[in-house]
């Protein structure tokens, strides 16, 4: 495909870019030397300058080398967005390491999973996962576990208070067994410790990024430095009016997850920016956080948007600060978008990424042209094309539906123990994502849906999203998810699942009509189950397999 989408882009937004060859932990010490003064980190009340930031991340690289930690060896990090994450992750790079980040909501059967498959030796966990790191740590490589409360930073006495307060809670207080370690003991007898000089390349290994497993089984994406020192430049070079040391950026989503990672944690700590965290996300959490402490960049996902555009009491905080919002993780509803606007005055535009590509590939410019729908234009030096699904091996006309493949520095070394599956995912240099789209005359490019939640219903091809971006439009309906399920007649037929807005009543009839208004009879639902919520992942992506799950269990 000729690169038609540079045309379209945003005036400032470069074609190509020069990155540094530079690891991750060497931007970060560039950048704590020249904003070693301003604010890195506010959690719970609590800041860190860039300068306390480097000092902690040097003491606990200390502590790691002294463990026996050494360049290669992978460091898992099972902890919330809080002060501690930052710290683990540049100092595991510091001296070397690969950092697997863990989901804090995984149960015991998940984290023995990847532990094993990542060959991790160290964890660095909170106090209310160690029983569960214990039951699993003999079937795995773990020697050294460290473990953090998540009170470890918080100011003086909202930490007296939070201990007070779940330590009524059984079970919440935990002895460390010997031979384990303290997270803070550890920074406290390394203070003031420099760590060994490692070499690190931009080939290296960083992160074992593992994929959320929405639609199988969970797989350890390797990303090197050079991919993500990539992701982070170009993202940056999006945001046409990002400001070096000037930048607040509100992390609410999970660093576990490659989009958080990205667009907060590297993007906002290798630029000098500030990072507000809060470990999950509460609407009321997150509107008083904003009020408070004017974030400017604000990255999420459409869930989050959805429930601040709904808030009941949204016209008791100030949300004017917030200039940029790229949303990813799930397809950006029109609706969502154009109410968000409107409530902050900032811009918010739909972009796409992988896990296998750290993750940001495409979003819609942020003051230029932007298509409603669209997930907008490769980012610099990116290119993609759209091949036919049976071989993967005929790129499309435009304007023709096939797989997404995608090109570019941002793409991982491959998955972890998988030859197979990098096989059939890394071919000639493109990474295939098994993402159903399309390219337009300008370049824009159009998720379609996931190659495996395509329904085929009576020989017609329907992809959820289409009738999803339907009932968006609908004003009683504040969530919806479609995913096909078994029928007898149809092959699949197709259901929806709606979470209605609060004080708002409908009947099924009322889906079937306004469907059939705006839908080709084929597209429109044959079942519809109201909720008071759907299943999602932790940031927020619709879990429709588990969807098609709960109906199979019915029919047994």
């Amino acid at each position: 495909m000729e690169k038609i989408w540079l045309d379209s882009y945003e005036p400032g937004v470069p074609h190509s870019i020069n990155y540094p060859a530079s690891s991750l932990y060497q931007l970060f010490k560039e950048a704590t030397e020249t904003y070693k003064q301003q604010s890195a980190v506010h959690f719970m009340g609590r800041e860190l300058s860039y300068g306390q930031l480097a000092e902690q991340v040097d003491s606990m690289a200390s502590a790691l080398a002294e463990l026996g930690v050494k360049k290669g060896d992978r460091v898992a990090i099972h902890l919330p967005n809080s002060t501690q994450f930052p710290i683990a992750f540049f100092a595991a790079h510091a001296i070397g390491a690969v950092v697997v980040p863990c989901n804090p909501l995984y149960v015991a059967r998940e984290m023995e999973y990847q532990l094993k498959d990542s060959g991790a030796e160290t964890i660095i966990t909170l106090t209310r996962f160690y029983k569960m790191i214990k039951e699993v740590q003999p079937n795995t490589n773990i020697k050294n576990v460290i473990v953090t409360n998540i009170k470890d930073y918080f100011p003086g006495l909202l930490g007296f208070l939070y201990t007070v307060a779940r330590e009524k809670k059984e079970g919440d207080r935990v002895e460390v067994a010997a031979g384990d370690y303290s997270f803070t003991d550890l920074i406290k007898k390394h203070n003031g410790k420099k760590p060994p000089s490692v070499e690190v390349t931009p080939e290296d290994r960083a992160v074992f990024l593992y994929t959320g497993g929405t639609t199988g089984v969970s797989k350890g994406a390797v990303l090197q430095h050079r991919n993500l020192v990539a992701n982070c430049y170009q993202v940056k070079s999006w945001c046409t009016d990002y400001e070096d040391g000037k930048e607040v950026v509100l992390g609410v989503l999970p660093f576990f997850h490659s989009y958080g990672l990205s667009t907060i944690l590297n993007l906002g700590l290798l630029n000098g920016a500030k990072l507000v965290l809060l470990p999950r996300f509460v609407l009321e959490d997150v509107l008083k956080t904003i009020d408070k402490q004017k974030p400017t960049l604000f990255p999420g996902v459409p869930t989050i948007y959805v429930a601040i555009n709904n808030a009941p009491d949204l016209h008791k905080y100030d949300i004017k600060s917030i200039k940029v919002c790229i949303s990813g993780a799930a397809p950006l509803p029109v609706e969502v978008q154009q109410q968000f606007e409107k409530n902050t005055g900032g811009k918010l535009v739909e972009g796409y990424g992988l896990s296998e590509t750290s993750p940001v590939t495409h979003a819609n410019p942020v003051y230029a042209k932007r298509k409603p729908g669209s997930i907008g234009l490769p980012m610099p030096d990116t290119e993609y094309k759209i091949v036919d699904v049976e071989t993967g091996e005929k790129e499309m006309p435009i304007g023709e539906i096939g797989e997404i493949c995608i090109r570019g520095p941002q793409v991982m070394e491959g998955y972890l123990n998988m030859p197979e599956e990098n096989a059939q995912s890394l071919r000639d240099g493109w990474f295939y994502t098994g993402d159903i789209g399309k390219a337009d005359e300008e370049g824009y490019a159009y998720i379609v849906d996931r190659k495996k939640d395509m329904v085929i219903a009576g020989g017609f091809n329907i992809y959820p999203r289409d009738v999803e971006e339907v009932l968006y439009t609908h004003p009683k309906i504040m969530e919806a998810a479609v995913a096909g399920i078994n029928d007898p007649y149809r092959g699949e037929t197709i259901k929806a699942y709606i979470v209605l807005k609060e004080g708002e009543t409908m009947t099924e009839e009322e889906v079937f009509e306004y469907c059939k208004a705006n839908l080709a009879a084929y597209k429109v639902p044959k079942l519809v189950e109201f909720r008071p919520e759907l299943p999602k992942t932790m940031i927020g992506k619709v879990l429709r397999r588990m969807l098609r799950e709960e109906e199979e269990k019915k029919h047994l």
